[in-house]
């Protein structure tokens, strides 16, 4: 499989979900196009279908809830529109390397408070997930196996026992972060190639004549 920097995987997701984000409404055929090239990216990622399908499966049981009001034929556009743009931010999330978060972020044309803000909330998901993973291997120990013993052994209390020690972990990641020298800054460089940059701008212009043609039509 053809490598891809970090930064540039984190790019080209986000000229998807802008392009997709920007469609005229009721423009399925674009957006049909832009569903077809999440799929492809997706493909390309090598993204775990499973863990993936599970992750968007529930975002759109929250997205409905806030969709369905406006109408069926304007939902069910927003909802595919959705569903387009977490397939492809999530296909690159789920096929990040541990802790390189900051190497794809360092690149963004933000500010720097911004930047770090993002960074911390990425690391402190990684600590939460971790934490549901070291529960689930527990409820195992225990003999509850399966979706329906999982769903025994979490409660209100084990919620609130998992907020409380991945949030003191954070504290102490952040503590050792500071102890090595973070001052907001990540000491990574994430410039982009000529070439890099090409395919860059072939993605932003493609998206933008799609994006722009939906308006058209």
């Amino acid at each position: 499989m053809l490598k891809l920097a970090l930064p540039l995987r984190l790019h080209l997701s986000l000229v998807i979900v802008v392009g997709a984000a920007l469609l005229q409404f009721n423009a399925w055929l674009c957006l049909g196009i832009y569903g077809a090239i999440a799929l492809c990216w997706a493909a390309f990622l090598r993204v775990p279908i499973l863990q993936l399908g599970g992750l968007i499966g529930t975002e759109l049981i929250f997205l409905s809830f806030m969709a369905l009001p406006l109408g069926w034929e304007r939902a069910s556009f927003l909802l595919v529109r959705s569903l387009v743009c977490l397939l492809t931010m999530n296909s690159f999330l789920l096929t990040l390397p541990p802790h390189s978060l900051g190497i794809a972020l360092k690149s963004l044309p933000v500010p720097a408070p911004i930047k770090a803000n993002l960074l911390l909330a990425g690391q402190y998901l990684e600590i939460l997930l971790d934490e549901v993973k070291r529960m689930q291997r527990s409820a195992q120990l225990r003999g509850l196996n399966g979706t329906v013993g999982w769903l025994r052994y979490t409660s209100a209390a084990m919620i609130g026992a998992l907020y409380l020690r991945s949030l003191d972990r954070a504290e102490r990641v952040y503590a050792a972060m500071i102890m090595r020298g973070y001052n907001g800054q990540l000491p990574v460089d994430a410039t982009f190639r000529p070439k890099e940059r090409f395919v860059l701008l072939v993605a932003w212009a493609i998206a933008a004549g799609l994006t722009l043609t939906s308006y058209t039509i």
